[in-house]
């Protein structure tokens, strides 16, 4: 499970409370308390029309907050930027993955994390989701098929991260709900996550609170939760690996529930029902698709 923290005063549902130490630190005793092994940390809001971030801004918005979560030990972190100089600062202070969600839209960004050892989370997308005039908003036309664009823009991307210098395995998949797609093409990609999981040893899913869910009914993202859950039980159906999620107790106690009412959960008391509610802090993997930490 990946907990979302964004230090930002403008992001689509948290922005502007964690921009203090304190509030900082009570979030992240919040996610370790909710059993969060992974964190990823945004220090820039992608939503639409967003103003960019410069690099400087970026490290002073991301460096206590990586340094402090860093501190509380056994959590594994990941930075979500998409400048090279910021990665590459992230990772020198312990960052342990970036996250890009432009789809590498700036190859240098992946021989920097090949050159720290680290991983990438790739997401795809098509362009800066600032560019986007709203949330959920994309051509009909946009993709001849959504899926099976997505799945080849994806790989190209992944193939020119690891031509840098990544190994394959410490290179994640995620289709971008909402990047460059409208609510429609998003939903399409959660019908098919079964077939996409399979690009790579590791996928994340970020359907968190997003404006795509609207297509259930018109709500706030303060009432999208119930839908969250529901694309999170329908991934980890689908065999996605993680969850990348804002409401990190309330999932994974929905994620429980299901596992133990499948007809095939174990009864021996020790299943994925029962291990996703321990607070495992070993984190010690060859790869991140190998990490504990990054099941959900």
């Amino acid at each position: 499970m990946v907990a979302v923290l964004n230090v930002t005063p403008d992001s689509f549902f948290d922005g502007g409370r964690y921009e203090t130490p304190e509030a900082l630190e009570q979030r992240l005793a919040a996610i370790v308390q909710e059993g969060a092994r992974f964190v990823d940390i945004g220090a820039e809001s992608t939503r639409p029309g967003a103003a960019p971030v410069s690099v400087q801004e970026q490290c002073l918005r991301l460096e206590p907050a990586v340094r402090m979560a860093l501190a509380r030990g056994g959590l594994w972190v990941s930075v979500d930027t998409t400048e090279p100089d910021v990665a590459d600062r992230a990772l020198s202070w312990g960052a342990h993955a970036i996250n890009d969600v432009s789809c590498l839209a700036n190859p240098e960004l992946a021989r920097v994390v090949a050159t720290r050892r680290a991983a990438l989370l790739l997401m795809h997308a098509r362009g800066s989701m600032s560019a986007m005039p709203g949330f959920s908003e994309y051509p009909d036309d946009g993709y001849s098929d959504v899926v099976a664009d997505v799945s080849r823009e994806w790989s190209c991307a992944r193939d020119r991260a690891c031509s840098l210098g990544l190994e394959r395995d410490d290179v994640v998949f995620d289709p971008g709900l909402g990047f460059a797609k409208n609510a429609q093409q998003s939903w399409a990609l959660v019908r098919a996550l079964s077939a996409l999981s399979e690009l790579a040893p590791a996928s994340l899913l970020g359907p968190s609170r997003k404006s795509f869910l609207n297509l259930l009914g018109e709500v706030p993202p303060a009432l999208r939760l119930g839908a969250t859950i529901g694309v999170c039980i329908a991934a980890r159906q689908a065999g996605v690996t993680a969850l990348r999620v804002h409401d990190v107790q309330v999932v994974k106690q929905a994620l429980a529930a299901w596992r133990l009412g499948r007809a095939d959960a174990s009864e021996n008391g020790d299943d994925a029902a029962t291990s996703v509610l321990r607070a495992s802090r070993d984190c010690g993997a060859s790869s991140i698709a190998e990490a504990p930490c990054w099941r959900a």
